[in-house]
């Protein structure tokens, strides 16, 4: 069963945040992954508490992003992290999540991540997207290849919508993760149904 997972991105609103995640989580995604860039840890940390009640209200997943710490302090176990901190962090601090992902751009890194104890990856950029301007989408090749080089979930990410999303999942891709799409949705509710048609 393909997994559709919300990426944030406030930038991209251009509403009330909080409200438009309260309609996100609403809306069951199978995971919402809060990645904020451009906040201290202090700030991240405040808009993680608020975003887990919201989650935890609606059943939602809740992936953190970048801050591990700030993820301890809120007894929570699951994060997403860059290579580089992921590399940086310790056996120990790895083990103490339950989820653990990492974003990857290449066989080589899902292969690293997958020996770093990574629970599921992210693979991008697949298709060309608004949040990497000028950057060619690297294709469905690209995508097969990560997935077969790999034991763990691979959610494949850029680009997607629901005209291309059944394309991924017969590369072998366990889900698709999405900010633009969400994050500039009225309705992410119906988003959601339009991803699932298009994959049922």
């Amino acid at each position: 069963m393909c997994k559709i997972i919300c990426i944030t991105n406030r930038l991209l609103c251009g509403k009330d945040f909080i409200g438009h995640l309260e309609a996100v989580a609403a809306a069951h995604p199978d995971a919402v992954i809060l990645r904020e860039k451009g906040l201290s840890e202090a700030d991240y940390l405040r808009l993680a508490e608020q975003t887990k009640a919201i989650c935890e209200k609606q059943q939602t997943l809740l992936i953190l992003h970048s801050f591990p710490n700030a993820a301890k302090a809120l007894s929570h176990k699951a994060i997403h992290l860059p290579m580089p901190m992921l590399r940086h962090l310790s056996d120990r601090e790895r083990a103490y999540f339950s989820v653990l992902g990492a974003s990857c751009h290449s066989v080589e890194e899902a292969k690293e991540a997958e020996r770093l104890g990574c629970t599921y990856i992210t693979a991008s950029n697949v298709f060309e997207t608004d949040c990497k301007k000028g950057l060619p989408g690297k294709g469905v090749e690209f995508l097969r290849e990560i997935c077969e080089s790999v034991n763990i979930d691979v959610y494949a990410l850029g680009g997607i919508t629901a005209r291309n999303i059944a394309e991924l999942m017969r590369s072998g891709a366990d889900g698709a993760c999405i900010m633009s799409g969400f994050m500039k949705s009225e309705n992410p509710e119906i988003l959601m149904e339009e991803l699932h048609n298009a994959i049922s």
